[in-house]
Formats: C-alpha cells, sequence, structure tokens
C-alpha cells in the first residue's frame, strides 16, 4: 500500500459518521484514510494513555489524527507508536482547514473604530475610584476615556483626575455643559473635549485639546459652520450629529449621519451609542452589532459609550468585539456570520445535540450505574445501566435517580441536570462536565489538553 497520505483518524462511536461525513466532502483529496472508533462513546473522554492501549496496529499509516479535546502528551504518543500524531480541532467543522480547506479563523487584531468609555459619574468618585474603573474599561477594549461631569455638580478633583489618568497613560476626554469645566480640563491635559458647539467655539483658542462638535440645540446649520471653521483653521476635530433614542427621531438621526458623510467624506465623525443601548430593554450584543454595522458603512470613526444600566454591565467589552468581527467581514466581503460567535451570547451557531436514535442505542450498552446525561431535540436523556429517562425539568427526574446516601453525587446530578436544562431551552451546546458558553459575557477558562481535570469537589471526601 502507497502509506506516503495514507491517515488514520480516531474518534468515538457519536462522532464516527459526522468524521466520515466531513471527509468525504473535502474535495480533491490527496490523501487515504481509515477512521477508528476506540469504543468509546465520546471521543473527548479519550486520553493518549486510553488510545495507546486501544489503538490496534497502525504500520500501514504514516500519520493520526485525534480528536482536538484528547487529553495528554501526544508528543509522547508518537513516541511510543513511533508515528507523526497530530490533535485535530475542537469542532469537527474546523477539520477541512486541516487539508487547505478555506480558513473559518478571521484576523481579529484589528479594528478602525476608537471607543471613548465614558465613567458617567465621576465627580462623585474618588481619584483611585476612577482609575479603577478606567483600567477595566481599558482592559476590555476602551481606547479614549471619557470624564463625565454632572451639571449643578462641583468636580474638585477634576484637574487632578485628568493628570493622574495621564501619568498612567490613558488617553483622556472631559465631557461637560460647562465651559468653566471643558477649560479646566483641556489645560489640565485631556485629548479631546466633548462638547464644542457655535456658541462655546472660543474655547478651543484657550487649550490644546482636539473638539468634537455637535449641533446646536439640533440645528444640523450650526454643525456644519463648526466644521467649516475647523477645516479652515487646520484643527483637528470629530463631529457628531447625535444620535437619537429610539422613537425620539433615532431614524432620523441615522439619517443625518449619513448626510453628514455624503457632505463631509473625510472627516473624522463618532457617533454616541448609548442613547440606544441604555435606553432600551434588550440584550446588548445585538443592538452593539447592529450600530456596529451602521457605523462601518457610514465610515464612522468613533463612538462614545457608557455602562450606567445593569443590562449594559459588558457594553465596552461587546463593542470591541464587535468593531472586529465587522472589519474582518468588511475585509473579507462577506457578511458579520461565522467569524466570531463572542456576541451569541444566549444562542449558539450550531449547538451540539445529538440524535435520540443514537443516545438510546448508546444507553443500551452501558453497563455501569454512573449517569450518563445527553440532550436531543425530544429533551434531556439521563441514563445508565438501569435504564434511560427524559425530561427537561430536573425535578421530573427526581424520583427516578437513585444514588443512596452519596449526597457528592445527588449535588452533581442536580447541577449538570439544570445546566442541561438552561442549554435545551435555550438552544445551546451541553456537554456533561463542561461549563455552559455565554459568549464574550463570560471569560472561558483555558483548557489544558496537556492536563487532567481536577478531581471535583462532590467526588473529594469530607472532612
Amino acid at each position: 500500500m502507497d502509506m506516503k497520505n495514507n491517515i488514520l483518524f480516531v474518534t468515538g462511536k457519536l462522532a464516527e459518521k459526522n468524521v466520515r461525513s466531513i471527509l468525504d466532502s473535502i474535495k480533491d483529496k490527496d490523501f487515504t484514510y481509515e477512521i477508528r472508533n476506540l469504543n468509546i462513546n465520546v471521543a473527548a473522554l479519550l486520553t493518549t494513555e486510553m488510545i495507546y492501549r486501544r489503538i490496534g496496529n497502525v504500520d500501514n499509516f504514516n500519520k493520526i489524527i485525534l480528536p482536538g479535546k484528547v487529553r495528554g502528551d501526544i508528543d509522547e504518543l508518537a513516541k511510543k507508536l513511533k508515528i507523526e500524531i497530530e490533535r485535530g480541532p475542537e469542532e469537527l467543522k474546523d477539520l477541512p482547514v486541516m487539508f487547505g480547506g478555506n480558513p473559518l479563523k478571521h484576523d481579529l487584531s484589528k479594528y478602525e473604530v476608537h471607543i471613548f468609555a465614558e465613567i458617567t459619574d465621576a465627580p462623585n468618585m474618588k481619584i483611585q475610584e476612577i482609575i479603577n474603573m478606567a483600567d477595566n474599561y481599558r482592559n476590555n477594549g476602551a481606547d479614549i476615556i471619557d470624564i463625565g461631569c454632572l451639571p449643578n455638580k462641583s468636580f474638585p478633583h477634576l484637574s487632578e483626575t485628568i493628570q493622574e489618568l495621564k501619568r498612567q497613560d490613558f488617553y483622556v476626554s472631559i465631557d461637560s455643559h460647562s465651559d468653566k469645566e471643558l477649560i479646566l480640563g483641556g489645560k489640565s491635559g485631556a485629548d479631546y473635549l466633548l462638547s464644542i458647539k457655535s456658541d462655546n467655539f472660543y474655547i478651543l483658542d484657550e487649550v490644546d485639546s482636539y473638539p468634537i462638535l455637535i449641533p446646536k440645540d439640533g440645528d444640523m446649520a450650526s454643525l456644519h459652520e463648526c466644521i467649516e471653521k475647523c477645516i479652515l483653521d487646520k484643527r483637528i476635530f470629530i463631529a457628531d450629529p447625535i444620535l437619537d433614542p429610539i422613537n425620539y427621531g433615532f431614524t432620523q438621526s441615522i439619517i443625518r449621519y449619513s448626510e453628514l458623510r455624503k457632505k463631509y467624506p473625510d472627516i473624522h465623525i463618532m457617533m454616541g451609542t448609548g442613547n440606544v443601548t441604555e435606553l432600551t430593554h434588550a440584550d446588548t450584543t445585538g443592538m452593539t452589532m447592529i450600530l456596529m454595522g451602521i457605523i462601518s458603512e457610514l465610515k464612522i470613526n468613533h463612538i462614545l459609550t457608557t455602562e450606567v444600566s445593569k443590562h449594559c454591565r459588558t457594553v465596552v467589552k461587546e463593542s470591541d468585539l464587535a468593531r472586529r468581527i465587522i472589519l474582518a467581514a468588511s475585509l473579507g466581503n462577506t457578511t458579520p456570520k461565522h467569524i466570531n460567535s463572542g456576541l451569541l451570547t444566549t444562542h449558539e451557531e450550531d449547538p451540539i445535540r445529538y440524535n435520540t436514535k443514537e443516545v438510546k442505542e448508546l444507553s443500551e450498552q452501558v453497563k455501569d450505574s454512573s449517569y450518563r446525561i445527553m440532550n436531543t431535540d425530544d429533551g434531556v436523556h439521563l441514563f445508565n445501566k438501569k435504564g434511560l429517562q427524559i425530561a427537561v425539568d430536573p425535578f421530573d427526574f427526581f424520583k427516578k435517580i437513585n444514588v443512596g446516601d452519596d449526597t457528592g453525587h445527588a449535588f452533581y446530578l442536580g447541577v449538570e441536570l439544570a445546566r442541561a436544562q438552561i442549554a435545551y431551552q435555550l438552544g445551546k451546546s451541553y456537554e456533561q462536565d463542561e461549563e455552559l458558553k455565554w459568549g464574550c459575557l463570560v471569560d472561558q477558562k483555558i483548557d489544558d489538553k496537556l492536563a487532567f481535570k481536577e478531581q471535583g469537589s462532590t467526588y473529594k471526601k469530607k472532612k
């Protein structure tokens, strides 16, 4: 046999059909292959030691590809078997990429839109509290920290706050309706002033900060006047025609942005997204992505956003990811789909969902009392050697579970069945012993495939 490109794919019972289907779909393959099911239901439960014991003869192959979630040292396994071994992708749909297929990973290191993140009640905060919030915003993707002043509220530590932020290498803007505070902020080192209108344009002669220009009382002619002055004086500036809330002129305000871009194709424009995200009770990930799509098409350069309302607590992080996704889509001349799933927080693009018939066949092969939990379109399946139960609500399993006096096992099953219920109801993937995925809202723990998971607390003996 010609072994030049003869590859052995290792998998489990449940994934075998999918692996074969995906490999068959690869066009113009320059390799032959065999799929070897190592008599385990879920391939992710394989370890390199198990593979060594079960794999059998590999003399006819020049490479082995393992499931992406296999744990253990594959280099050590390769030495033992005297063959090249490679870990495949974690998601089966990415398998063709290993053989020259189109890459499913997009470059998210670049972005074009800059994020101004506002600290809205800075006068009520101590300097260190402001610094801590600024650090959090910067860590989540903010480029400029916007210090929000409050009407009729003194801000005695304004200058000191700006100077400390600058000392810690932040870009800073000051956001105030008071000309005195804008001037003080500019003289204290603020990089940007929010906001400059036709009636306080004189401030620009007193400070070196860059202005964000807005209309006076909604009059776009006044904004055009300020823009023309800045262009004539060769000043660097940003223009913001103001985004209005839904039901208060939202659509017309989008048109204003479009018309401003047509009139001035080369100027920098800002959009304040908080009037939509803060004043709309809906998940902000979707709103943020839609707004970023408008921002991309209109070539808007900056956004000003806030995290005041509880439902807006991750808007800066969402905006950072959205601007990267939208640029990757634009550069790839495609829609912002299948680029990154971080903004899919409630649902998933391709959830793992097993077939009821497969789960039933699998349950009939189980010979021990340990419970397995798997989801199908019919519900949550709980099974061991004593039989298979199907429900959705964990309480519906209560009378059918027998763990004796093992409170740890009972607690574990309660947690896992609750996860399975949530995953079923929201259409998310569920894998036993794994956390549910919530996109960019929750940081995922890095899963070290060279290490085995620590023993869970429910299995540890109580002192």
